[in-house]
C-alpha cells in the first residue's frame, strides 16, 4: 500500500503522480522542472515521457521547451524508481565562490560566468552543480535565485538566474519569444570556406554509437539556425568564431560547427574536435566555447541588459597561443536583425 509522500507500490514502481507548480516553479521549462522531480532518470527519457504525451500539463499534451506556470497540475506517469534524486549538500565557501563569479547582481536578476567543468543542473553521479549552488542564496521568505537557461557542462560563460518569481516568469518570456542575443566566442579547427553567414541545418538526437550526440536530421530533427561569424585566422590551423545560436537546441553550435561548418570546436570529444597538433603550441585541453555576452530587456522593465563574461585564463591561453586578440567591443551580428 503506498505511503503518503513516497508514492511507491509494492512492485517498487512510482504510481502516478498529479504535482502542482509551486509558486518558484514558476516559468521553468516542463523537461527542466520535469528532472527534479523525477531524480536520475535519464533527460532523454523524460523528454521522451513528454513527447508521446505521458507527461502532460493540465490534462493536455506539451512540448519539452513549453513553459509552465504556478498553480498548474503535472502529470507524472509510473515508472521504476532504480535511483532517487542527488542530494546536493552545501559546503563551506559556496557563498564566496558565487560572489567571485558574479556578472551582475541588481536584486531581481543574478549574471554569473559559469566555470569549465562545472554543470548548470544535477544528474547521475553529479553532486555539485550550480542549481545546487544557488540554494545558499535561498532568502528570509525561503526563495532561492532560479536558473532561466543552462549551458553544457563544458561551456564557460555568461549564465542568468532570476532571484523573483515575477522575475522568472518575464524572463520566460523574453526566452520564448526570441527578444534576445546570446553570443558565443569559440575555437575551431580549421578555417570555415564562408566567414560569415548562417548555418540552417535540423538538428535531431543520434542513435546506436551516436546516442549522446546531436546529428543533422532532415527528416525528423528540428530546425535549429546559427548566426557566424569568422573574426581572426590562424593561417589554415584555426579560426576564433563568433556564434549566435538563433534557436536553443541540445549541442546546437557544437554540431553545427561540425556537420555545417566542417571546423570542429577545438576540444570537442563528442563532436570531432579532438586533435594533439595543437599540443606543442600551448592551447589549453578543453571545449573552446564560451558563452560571451548575452542581451536583452530588463524583465522589470529597467532598461537594457548587455552582460559580457571575460574570457577564462584557460582560454586566454588558447587565444594567445594562435595569436587571436579577442575583440571585446565590436557586435559581429550588429547588422543581423533579430
Amino acid at each position: 500500500m503506498c505511503q503518503a509522500g513516497n508514492f511507491m507500490s509494492d512492485n517498487n514502481v512510482m504510481d502516478v503522480r498529479n504535482l502542482k507548480v509551486k509558486d518558484d516553479e514558476d516559468g521553468q521549462r516542463v523537461d527542466r522542472w520535469l528532472k527534479k522531480h523525477i531524480g536520475k532518470t535519464p533527460f532523454a527519457l523524460m523528454q521522451k515521457m513528454i513527447r508521446t504525451g505521458q507527461v502532460r500539463v493540465d490534462g493536455k499534451r506539451v512540448k519539452p521547451d513549453t513553459r509552465i506556470f504556478a498553480g498548474q497540475e503535472v502529470r507524472i506517469p509510473p515508472m521504476e524508481n532504480k535511483h532517487g534524486p542527488t542530494k546536493f549538500k552545501p559546503q563551506a565557501g559556496d557563498k564566496d565562490f558565487l560572489k567571485s563569479i558574479t556578472l551582475y547582481d541588481d536584486g531581481d536578476i543574478l549574471v554569473l560566468n559559469k566555470p569549465y567543468g562545472l554543470p548548470s543542473q544535477g544528474g547521475s553521479k553529479i553532486t555539485r552543480h550550480v542549481d545546487g549552488l544557488l540554494e545558499v542564496l535561498t532568502n528570509k521568505k525561503g526563495v532561492r535565485p532560479k536558473l532561466v537557461h543552462r549551458l553544457d557542462r563544458d561551456t564557460s560563460g555568461v549564465l542568468i538566474c532570476a532571484r523573483k518569481v515575477k522575475t522568472v516568469r518575464a524572463l520566460g518570456r523574453i526566452f520564448q519569444q526570441k527578444d534576445i542575443r546570446k553570443y558565443y566566442w569559440g575555437i575551431t579547427i580549421g578555417v570555415p570556406e564562408e566567414m560569415e553567414g548562417a548555418v540552417i541545418a535540423p538538428l535531431g538526437k543520434g542513435v546506436g554509437d551516436m546516442k549522446d550526440i546531436m546529428v543533422v536530421d532532415e527528416e525528423a530533427g528540428k530546425y535549429s539556425k546559427t548566426e557566424f561569424s569568422v573574426l581572426e585566422t590562424a593561417g589554415k590551423d584555426a579560426s576564433f568564431v563568433a556564434f549566435w545560436p538563433r534557436t536553443g537546441r541540445t549541442h546546437q553550435i557544437r554540431a553545427h560547427a561540425t556537420y555545417g561548418l566542417g571546423t570542429p570546436l577545438l576540444g570537442d570529444d563528442k563532436y570531432q574536435g579532438v586533435t594533439d597538433m595543437f599540443d606543442s603550441i600551448g592551447a589549453s585541453a578543453r571545449l573552446h566555447l564560451h558563452a560571451y555576452r548575452i542581451m536583452c530587456p530588463h524583465p522589470n522593465e529597467q532598461g537594457f541588459l548587455d552582460i559580457r563574461a571575460p574570457l577564462p585564463q584557460d582560454l586566454k591561453k588558447s587565444f594567445s597561443a594562435f595569436g587571436f586578440h579577442g575583440d571585446t567591443n565590436s557586435d559581429p551580428f550588429e547588422d543581423v536583425e533579430i
